[in-house]
Formats: C-alpha cells, structure tokens, sequence
C-alpha cells in the first residue's frame, strides 16, 4: 500500500445550509496535507457514489470555487438517505466499498452527516481492518435536528434555529396586526421527529412578548390542554402564534402528522401536523387561522445563515482531516461548550462508539413547566448559536452561489447494482 493515500468525501441524509461549509473545511485543509493526503474524492449522491463507483475528483475545482463553498446552501455534490445495514446483513455492499476503496487507492473515508451516518462511519472503521484494508473512518456532524450526542450542537442547527425564530418573529407580527377583524391564529410546523431543538428555537420570540405555544416531540400532545393554552392567549393578547415540532405525538406514540408511509430508512413519513393542529383549534374555538410548513426552506436558508454554525461547521471539516492526519480512526470532531454568556467554545472528539445510535432529546429543564415554552436555560443555550450574520455575495439582487463542475473518476471496476 502506497504511503500517500486519496480521501473519500460522502455527504449523508438531509442537506443544510452549512454542509458544504463543512465540505469547504475539509478539501481545503486536505490540500494543506498533500505530503500524506493525495486526492479527495467526492461519492456523487452520497454513499451511494462509493458503491457504484461514481466518485468526483474533487482536484479538478479550482481554490476559489473550492472556497465559494462555504456560502453555498445544499450538497454540491448530492446526498442521499441510504443506510448500510450489518456486515451479516449485507456483506457484498462492504465488499464493494473495499474493493472501491483499494481500487482508487482510498484510506480516508470522511463521512459527513447525522445519527445514521455515524452508524454507517462506525461501521466502515470497524469492518474494513477486518476485511484486510484498513480504513481511517472519521464522521463530520452535521443535522439540522441537533440531535447527535456529546457534541454541544451540530452543524446546520443554528442556521434553522436562527430562520424558525427569525419567520416565527415576522409571521408573529404580521397577524398581530390582522388579529382584530381577521386572522388570530398563525401555525408554523417545523422539522424534529423525535427531538425538539428546532421547534425551541421559535420560543425566542416570547423575549419580544410574542404569545407563542410550542409542541415538542419529548411533551405527549395533550389536546385539551392545549387548546386551553391557545384560547388564553388570544383572550389576554387577541393572537397567538404555533410552532409544532413534525414529530409532535399523542400518548399512544402516534404522530399528529403521521402519513402511513415510511421513509428509506423505516422511519414514518411525517408533513402535515400544522393543518391539523390549525383545524383543530378553528373547530374547538372557531379562531380564522393561517398555516405554514418550513419544509426545505428551514434548512435551505443560507442567506440568514448563523454565522458562528457556518464557522463551526468549516471548523469540524477541518478538524476531520486533522485528526484522520494524526492517525486516529473511528472518531467525531465535537462542539465543546466553554461558556453561555458570552458563548465561548473549543473544538473536541468522540469515539464513534459513543455516537453512533444514540439520539439527544430536549433536557426537561429546557422546556419550560407547562411544556409549551422553554426556559432560560434553553434560550442561553439557543442564544449563542444563531448569532451574527454571514451573508452570502449578491449579483442583480439574488445570491451567487457555486455549482461545482464534479468531474467523473474514471470506473476501474466492474457495475454494481443496489
């Protein structure tokens, strides 16, 4: 095996609007190490690309539209929700990955995602000693969620947190305004299956006396009582405005938003808690409602970016290759929390081990004691994470953005269906 070996750069699950700041990080820091670090391949359409040999050589962009990355919302070079079962499970789908690997010379694998991606990174360091190439398997965090464990936050959540309080603040004004002869109801449904971060971060309103109820994931729905919650507010203020969390539940576990369908990894297939949850209060307190759901605007919104997640996320892609330079293996770069007021953090690791199939919940403490609110401890934890601002260059009053040209790698190895 040569000395000098090529890195594997795969993006994983739903995209951000810092991910490619994390991508940025780790091609740009990858090219400072050429002495051990040769090409970085990039999987087109995540892990997908390394299965079917579809890789994209990153070498052939140059240094500036390598840098543009860095404001630039989405996945250049296309993600997917793909997860690699056991090696029992499916032993070719590991084989294939080695054989890719040993064919274009591969011993960095840096995969950049949420919990399933850490399984699947774990996995790869784990298994490839075993099948005899060895690979250097680091996962770059990142979900909008921010439901990865250890690390005090992940990539991509403070620029979501920062657009939900943002939309929430100026959706909540825009009815307060009509709440007299028309409107008194606005509902926003954010993303956050089992995890209430995103949701929290519409409770920052309530600093600007914005009379907000929000439903998380972690508090069972309870429909009488929330009704009584809404219909107070709209008697003490004449409006009031929802955020609820998609993964928002009755006790039974069944979500208000539940479709029937499941998603590529098993999970249920969630949209639709906001009309649900408007229609419910039309029909108990007769309140005239407008609805919305964030969807892909929540976590496409890079014009607003927070500019400390964008800095962060640069920084664990550079971190990445790092450590992976440092010869450690099987590892996360972390966000470790120095202080709240002023936010101060430094850049830490976890073994793989720990991270891997574990999700973070809302703490109890954060969410405040009749579970629709959140509490000052949530709100410093929140407050560090969405500030400033790092806007994006404008050209005839529309961002610039890069599309990178995402040169093919020649196929060395025979065609491999899924």
């Amino acid at each position: 095996m040569a000395k000098k070996k090529n890195a594997f750069y795969a993006q994983s699950g739903g995209v951000t609007a810092v991910i490619n700041a994390s991508a940025c990080g780790v091609i740009e820091t990858a090219r400072k190490h050429s002495d051990v670090i040769g090409k970085v391949y990039a999987g087109r359409n995540g892990i997908i690309g390394a299965l079917t040999e579809d890789l994209i050589d990153t070498s052939k962009e140059s240094d500036e539209a390598i840098a543009a990355l860095r404001s630039t919302p989405s996945g250049a070079f296309g993600s997917c929700r793909f997860k690699l079962k056991s090696l029992e499970a499916n032993k070719r789908e590991y084989e294939r990955l080695i054989e890719v690997f040993k064919a274009h010379n591969i011993g960095y694998f840096f995969y950049n995602g949420g919990g399933d991606s850490a399984d699947t990174c774990y996995k790869v360091s784990q298994l490839s000693e075993k099948m005899g190439y060895p690979v250097q398997a680091i996962h770059v965090p990142k979900t909008v969620d921010n439901d990865l464990p250890i690390t005090d936050c992940c990539p991509g959540f403070g620029s979501v947190a920062k657009y939900i309080a943002v939309s929430t603040l100026e959706a909540s004004y825009d009815v307060r305004s009509m709440a007299k002869t028309s409107t008194k109801i606005f509902v926003v449904e954010v993303m956050g299956r089992h995890a209430g971060w995103i949701a929290a971060a519409g409770g920052l309103v309530a600093d600007q006396g914005i009379p907000v109820v929000i439903l998380f994931p972690e508090i069972e729905f309870d429909q009488k009582k929330f009704l009584a919650k809404v219909d107070e507010n709209v008697k003490k203020h004449g409006y009031c405005t929802v955020v609820v969390s998609e993964g928002c539940h009755y006790p039974d576990g069944k979500f208000l938003a539940e479709q029937g369908t499941r998603d590529a990894f098993g999970h249920a297939q969630l949209g639709g808690a906001a009309p649900v949850v408007a229609n419910m209060i039309k029909d108990a307190l007769g309140h005239k409602f407008h609805w919305a759901v964030a969807d892909y605007l929540q976590r496409a919104a890079r014009h607003i970016a927070s500019k400390t997640d964008v800095k962060q996320a640069y920084e664990l892609g550079k971190a990445a290759v790092e450590l992976a330079v440092k010869g450690r293996n099987s590892v996360m770069p972390t966000i470790v929390r120095l202080s709240d007021e002023p936010y101060k953090y430094k850049i830490g690791h976890a073994e793989l081990k720990d991270v891997a199939n574990v999700e973070k919940f809302m703490p109890r403490d954060f969410i405040s004691k009749d579970g629709y609110g959140i509490t000052d401890k949530c709100r410093k934890y929140l407050t560090g994470l969405i500030q400033g601002e790092d806007y994006p260059k404008y050209a005839n009053g529309l961002p610039v953005y890069v599309t990178l040209k995402n040169v093919a790698v020649a196929k060395k190895l025979p065609e491999f269906k899924l």
